[in-house]
């Protein structure tokens, strides 16, 4: 697999952990004339630190940052450790849509409120992936075609995927993936 998905470090180890199974996306300025899409149903996480403001979490996940930062590498090097597949998505149009998921992410109220508010299109996606952790943790050079702010990023090189295990057991991602369906059907 060559493609790979920005997101905060934090946020990749909050999915890591099975602490959630949302990405919450508006997409970067460099997404192009149609935003942000869901343009690829499985990648790699590509964890960054671009924009990454520790404040922007809600406080336990803001302690955790503080637990892991020391261990994150430097901005040469790539650490792919995760793999997901998009097993459900939907565009929230509306600020009370996206509140309706409060509890089932680490962002923090009202930064999803500027996202939301952010650009031309009031929107935010919202994805709802099945978190693997790779074999082993691997840690490429950082290459300049790899930053932007963009979300998809094509690797130099293929990544093996096949041995790469859920972080969630089966029961435990089918209630969490409940949960996001159901918040969404009730708005």
């Amino acid at each position: 697999m060559r493609t790979a998905f920005k997101e905060w470090a934090i946020i990749v180890d909050a999915l890591g952990r099975g602490e959630q199974i949302l990405v919450l996306r508006k997409g970067g300025i460099a997404e192009g004339r149609g935003g942000f899409q869901v343009e690829h149903p499985r990648f790699l996480f590509f964890p960054t630190l671009y924009h990454q403001q520790r404040e922007n979490v809600l406080p336990a996940a803001q302690a955790r940052y503080d637990e892991i930062a020391p261990d994150l590498p430097g901005p040469e090097v790539l650490r792919l450790e995760f793999c997901a597949e998009v097993v459900s998505w939907r565009k929230l149009d509306s600020l009370a849509a996206v509140q309706l998921l409060r509890g089932q992410h680490i962002w923090r109220d009202d930064v999803l409120a500027q996202r939301f508010d952010w650009g031309k299109e009031q929107a935010i996606h919202a994805l709802a992936v099945r978190v693997s952790r790779l074999p082993q943790r691997l840690e490429l050079p950082m290459l300049s075609g790899y930053g932007g702010c963009k979300s998809w990023i094509e690797l130099a090189e293929d990544i093996l995927t096949d041995a790469a295990q859920p972080v969630l057991a089966e029961a435990a991602f089918q209630a969490r993936l409940h949960a996001f369906e159901s918040a969404l059907a009730a708005g």
